[in-house]
């Protein structure tokens, strides 16, 4: 007789839910990006914390706890993407260990379906640092190697739109120029990307007045290889990185510096720079195929969340 296939092929029957998690982070370590490792392990780790409390089994869970964990959620405040981050990292984490998928059970389904009536799937969006607002954030005295960093940065971050995550990948050698026809050519080689993940590379162009910025920063900082940006500690010591969560800070502290108003300070974010720069293309006449290979965006639903808010010059004209 030909026994039963075991739909869960895990060989520990009682795993331990952080041992399984751990080993998992260091499965994917490489294969993922370090923002999504990051999202999947800490949101597990709430999960486990959650199951635990309810003397429930996280690894692997059964669907009554994750909707009750969705209810949770809700309850603490999260926002619909928050939460839709958090279940797609538990499903995730069942299948990497052989364990069925407890977030395709019809309960689960039902209960996310639930969360968007309640909470909808709208996300706020960040405040756009257009090219007219970018030009208050640039420093006009540049007193400190910070001055010189800073600007460069902006620069290139509008010139490339860049995320976050590329932005403070940027290395030195990753900018060139190029002489055709007489003409000189600008460019900053983008190594790899949120929608380029096996790092095919991307070639963006940017603009003289950048280029030179930049160089004038690598000749302040004195680098000649790594990373572009750096960190500045207060006594001005160059670290050799620069955090993707030190670029949303750097905006907002600029942003202060230029006396925006605090309200618009508030939606400052890291993806400000890309939805002003997407909704200066819009204003320029930029095709949408234009724009989504500007800012390597793959899906033209995502690009119209970045330009939803926009308001073209010529719809204020009575």
């Amino acid at each position: 007789m030909t026994e039963p296939v075991n739909p869960n092929p895990n060989p520990n029957p009682n795993p331990n839910p952080n041992s399984l998690l751990n080993k998992t982070i260091q499965k994917i370590s490489g294969a993922y990006a370090p923002a999504t490792i990051r999202a999947y392990k800490e949101d597990f780790i709430c999960f486990i914390a959650f199951c635990d409390e309810h003397s429930l089994s996280s690894l692997p869970a059964i669907p009554q706890a994750v909707c009750l964990f969705i209810k949770r959620l809700i309850a603490i405040g999260k926002s619909s993407a928050g939460i839709r981050r958090a279940i797609c990292g538990l499903s995730s984490i069942h299948q990497l260990n052989s364990f069925t998928d407890v977030t395709a059970h019809p309960d689960v389904k039902l209960e996310m379906k639930r969360m968007h009536r309640q909470l909808g799937r709208y996300r706020k969006q960040a405040h756009p640092i257009t090219w007219e607002t970018l030009s208050k954030l640039i420093p006009e005295n540049l007193e400190s190697i910070r001055d010189y960093r800073d600007r460069a940065l902006l620069l290139i971050a509008y010139d490339t739109l860049a995320r976050r995550s590329e932005l403070v990948s940027y290395q030195v050698n990753n900018l060139s120029t190029h002489t055709k026809g007489g003409n000189t050519y600008y460019h900053m080689r983008i190594r790899k990307s949120k929608t380029d993940q096996e790092g095919d590379g991307r070639i963006a162009h940017i603009r003289k007045l950048t280029y030179l910025a930049t160089q004038e920063w690598i000749q302040q900082a004195q680098i000649t290889e790594g990373f572009l940006f750096r960190g500045i500690s207060r006594g001005n010591i160059l670290l050799k990185s620069l955090g993707g969560g030190q670029v949303n800070r750097i905006y907002k502290r600029l942003a202060k510096s230029a006396n925006l108003d605090q309200s618009i300070i508030d939606q400052i974010s890291g993806h400000s720079m890309r939805v002003g720069a997407a909704q200066d293309l819009l204003t320029s006449g930029a095709s949408m195929p234009m724009i989504m290979s500007r800012g390597r965006w793959s899906k033209t639903d995502t690009v119209m969340k970045y330009i939803e808010n926009f308001t073209s010059p010529y719809e204020e004209i009575e």
